[in-house]
């Protein structure tokens, strides 16, 4: 039996597709892929994600600037994204957030960038899709910061999520949902596994963050949208649910939060 399931967030722009794109969107939808958000990390990435999301009706966009690639963030750099954001398929403004690992943009220039796209997110009541990384304590103070003063107009998701319980708890509290990809499939990813199945499911987006981020079987190759199954499957094994109950549940998770039903 087929069970619906979303990849809710993979890069489908980047050249490892240019040779097959239509194949992999294929085999996502014959795994039972049903949705798929291409996100933007500038506003190069951004726009090829509205042209997808055009060409394919099962992929939708997100549009935003990564915190490694703001380096040049400005008012026009602002203004694209706000363009693109009008789109009909573009459900959030993403991928955007903190990145204190690989150090190529200075702290306070991530911090003005992520809060200038809060406020747009704000002002067109979407969700964020967040990247965190080794910065999460700032990332939940600038959200927490936010609800105090009711400047975040919508909730979101902390991307790709490797951060403990606590942290976890206090973006729940926010309204926010974490992302699982596929190195929770990993043989050594005992603590990610933990989480998984310490958070309410309700709490819990797919993806695969593709090309990136492989998950077990498939690890060392490419990863695309039909990965996302595996994800899926160690979340049921973790939890002692069948995969039937996390399908249908992340899937409606994704919903809400992209404003495909009603909340």
């Amino acid at each position: 039996m087929m069970y619906l399931l979303v990849d809710t967030h993979c890069h489908l722009d980047w050249h490892a597709f240019d040779s097959d794109r239509d194949e992999v969107i294929q085999r996502a939808i014959d795994a039972g892929v049903t949705r798929m958000i291409t996100i933007g990390v500038d506003v190069s990435s951004s726009r090829r994600s509205i042209e997808l999301a055009e060409r394919y009706a099962e992929v939708y966009a997100a549009v935003g600037v990564h915190p490694n690639d703001c380096g040049d963030f400005n008012a026009d750099t602002l203004n694209e994204i706000r363009s693109l954001a009008q789109h009909p398929k573009a459900v959030a403004i993403g991928e955007i957030g903190l990145d204190y690992y690989w150090q190529k943009v200075d702290h306070d220039t991530q911090t003005r960038v992520f809060n200038a796209q809060l406020d747009l997110a704000a002002e067109m009541n979407k969700p964020v899709i967040i990247h965190s990384r080794d910065a999460a304590t700032d990332v939940i103070a600038i959200l927490e910061k936010r609800v105090t003063h009711s400047a975040l107009g919508s909730s979101g998701v902390l991307h790709s999520y490797f951060d403990d319980v606590s942290i976890a708890q206090q973006a729940f509290a926010l309204g926010f949902l974490i992302g699982v990809t596929g190195p929770l499939t990993f043989k050594k990813s005992d603590r990610e596994r933990e989480i998984v199945g310490r958070v309410p499911l309700e709490r819990i987006l797919i993806e695969t963050d593709a090309p990136f981020l492989t998950p077990v079987p498939h690890r060392g190759q490419r990863n695309e949208p039909a990965y996302v199954r595996h994800v899926a499957e160690v979340i049921a094994q973790t939890r002692g649910l069948t995969f039937e109950e996390v399908a249908r549940q992340t899937t409606l998770n994704a919903e809400q939060l992209f404003g495909w039903v009603a909340g």
